[in-house]
């Protein structure tokens, strides 16, 4: 059977211009110990306007989230590679895959890649990470990454993103999965000010329109509530490791007619890809090449 090598990854003079004078090593190692970086104002205004107007039929769609971790009070639009080809670029950002690409290796696969629109009076999220589904102990091997690309300034009012800085080297709660499963049978909608899962130890990733937040698969997070007057949207494409099985299943929601309309990275990472040494083959051979 043939096999396959990953080619080489990203180089850092793609990313200069996102780095503030700072070296990458610099913001890897700040990455690894806290699990998390911000890079404020990547986008410029007119992608983050061709984002938002991409979205805008699937939010008029009005869909709310069905229990308290979706949100009440909050829309999210699911599978957006599908949806258009705005989204696939967004995917296959430099910067998101520079720090993905480290971690997971270049055969990562998209996990999921969504858009949450946080409303005024949605409360805060149970606390999870975005790799809780893999079971199995926590190391040094990463199985997640997971990018917050902001398309309105999120604050300390509008729900900011909550993180705590450095759980993802804690063990894994033993009662985080079932606080999840708990969460997604709840349907009671709450007062914004009610929260149980206030910690003295979170941070809000505050940040302006156009930036990433780029976390540890394994970092403590939720959503935070939204007390304004006006809701705030974020797209988080979370990856993977190239042997996971992925949380949105790509193949049916991007199926080989919209794939082929996408760039060649995008592809890979929904799945026409191979993990080496030769995981993920069709028939003894590349999925690519049914392309």
């Amino acid at each position: 059977m043939e096999q396959f090598t990953e080619p080489p990854s990203i180089e850092e003079d793609a990313l200069r211009r996102w780095l503030q004078g700072r070296p990458l090593a610099d913001w890897r190692a700040q990455f690894d110990a806290d699990g998390y970086a911000i890079f404020d104002r990547v986008l410029p205004t007119e992608r983050i306007n061709a984002l938002r107007e991409a979205l805008q039929p699937h939010f008029d769609k009005q869909l709310s989230g069905r229990n308290d971790f979706e949100g009440l009070k909050t829309n999210r639009v699911y599978a957006l590679p599908a949806k258009s080809p705005a989204f696939a670029d967004l995917v296959i950002h430099p910067l998101a895959l520079a720090f993905a690409e480290a971690d997971l290796g270049r055969s990562c696969l998209l996990s999921a890649c969504l858009a949450i629109k946080l409303h005024p009076g949605e409360t805060a999220q149970p606390w999870h990470s975005d790799d809780a589904h893999i079971l199995a102990p926590r190391s040094d091997i990463a199985y997640g990454v997971s990018a917050f690309w902001a398309l309105d300034d999120t604050t300390e009012e509008n729900g900011a993103t909550q993180i705590i800085p450095g759980s993802h080297r804690w063990p894994a709660p033993q009662t985080e999965r079932a606080a999840l499963e708990s969460s997604f049978a709840d349907k009671a909608v709450r007062d914004v000010e009610d929260d149980s899962g206030a910690r003295s130890d979170a941070v809000k990733a505050v940040m302006p329109a156009g930036s990433l937040m780029i976390a540890k698969g394994a970092l403590l997070h939720r959503g935070g509530a939204n007390r304004s007057s006006r809701s705030r949207t974020i797209i988080t494409p979370q990856y993977c490791a190239g042997w996971a099985r992925q949380l949105e299943n790509m193949a049916l929601s991007t199926p080989p007619d919209i794939a082929v309309k996408l760039p060649p990275r995008a592809r890979e990472l929904i799945g026409y890809s191979i993990h080496p040494p030769f995981m993920g083959y069709v028939d003894g051979v590349h999925p690519g090449k049914l392309l």
